[in-house]
């Protein structure tokens, strides 16, 4: 076979990228053009409205209406001469084209109205967005939240259960999971990470960071796992760019596990022999803050009937009260788990704990039959 010829499918994807930029643009700017023509006219039409109908039938603030649809449509330099049409329209009005008088106030509401339109269109146009676009992408980043909170198909006599919930009811959250099969599915490996912030304004980052250590995962030794984490935050310098994550290593085979912490909240063992919780304490500092740390590690064996808990400080934390009295709560609860089944057990624990957190909240519950 011959050599690739320098550039051939490099060049291929330039050629097609220019060809529908030639094929989408001007749809894109036939619509723009419609919507602008169509929004004059119905300035127009309105304006003939005050001067022969009254305003009795078309209040003067009914320019208002094409203002909005600028804002929502239109780029920022069109919206504007649809704004400026409607304060033409205004103020005509005003000198005696129709009956109607206009007051201040009546000129304050649309430049208050138009202000916010033209910032609409202002930040889209920033964005590269069309209307409605926005929002579809914050739906695709939810949803992209929500499956990376998907745990892997586990073999027999294994179960898991993640329950994920954002402050406030928001669909956002800067609590997350990561889970992957290594070993051809004998060894199960996850991060239960915890973003600095909450709700909506962790959810970005949330988002950025679960990709970077879904792609960790399996791809470094799990005991650099957190090391890897941390120099990544490290090197992206956000503001608030610290988290803390715990990081769990289980063979399915044996049941002997690894689990190591970056500030996190201790993992929780149930031993079905003892029929007792028994809390896991991991040391490490928090993720992004300091370079070149080193996170410790406890390692232990989870058997048939045993379990153990993960989760973040939004379930445990609260306030004013010490982070041990949330984490006996939890436990308490827990008992309930040992003679009703641990199935829907992360639910539960989530409701009777935190119901109504002002933080984030995960639980991951993992149990073996």
């Amino acid at each position: 076979m011959g050599s690739p010829q320098p550039g051939g499918r490099l060049g291929e994807l330039k050629r097609a990228r220019f060809w529908l930029s030639r094929v989408t643009a001007p749809e894109s700017n036939r619509g723009r053009a419609r919507a602008l023509v169509a929004l004059l006219a119905l300035t127009v039409l309105l304006a003939l409205g005050y001067a022969y109908i009254g305003v009795g039938t078309f209040p003067v603030l009914s320019v208002i209406v094409p203002v909005v649809f600028g804002g929502l449509l239109l780029p920022p330099r069109t919206a504007a001469v649809v704004i400026a049409a409607g304060f033409v329209v205004v103020v005509l009005e005003d000198l005696g084209i129709g009956d109607g008088v206009v007051h201040p106030g009546q000129y304050a509401l649309l430049a208050i109205v138009s202000g916010i339109a033209l910032q609409q269109s202002v930040d889209r146009e920033r964005l590269g967005l069309s209307i409605g676009r926005g929002e579809q992408m914050l739906i695709e980043l939810r949803d992209r939240l929500q499956l990376q909170g998907d745990m892997p198909a586990l073999p027999p006599a294994w179960h898991a259960e993640v329950e994920l919930k954002s402050a406030g009811g928001s669909s956002f959250g800067g609590d997350f999971i990561v889970s992957t099969l290594t070993d051809c599915g004998k060894t199960l490996e996850l991060a239960l990470v915890d973003v600095s912030g909450k709700g909506v304004e962790a959810g970005t980052r949330a988002l950025m960071l679960s990709g970077a250590l879904g792609g960790l995962l399996g791809s470094v030794p799990p005991h650099r796992f957190l090391e890897a984490a941390n120099s990544y935050l490290l090197r992206q310098e956000w503001d608030e760019g610290f988290a803390t994550a715990v990081h769990l290593t289980i063979d399915l085979t044996s049941g002997k596990y690894r689990v190591s912490s970056a500030g996190h909240p201790p993992a929780v063992h149930y031993a079905g022999g003892s029929g007792r919780w028994e809390v896991v304490e991991a040391e490490g500092t928090v993720l992004g803050l300091l370079a070149g740390e080193q996170f410790g590690a406890v390692e232990g064996e989870l058997g048939p009937y045993d379990a153990l808990l993960l989760y973040t400080d939004g379930l445990v934390e609260v306030p004013g009260r010490d982070l041990a009295l949330g984490i006996d709560k939890l436990l308490g609860s827990a008992e309930h788990l040992i003679s009703r089944g641990f199935e829907g057990g992360a639910l539960r624990l989530l409701n009777d704990v935190a119901p109504e957190a002002t933080d984030d909240r995960a639980i991951l519950l993992l149990w073996r039959s």
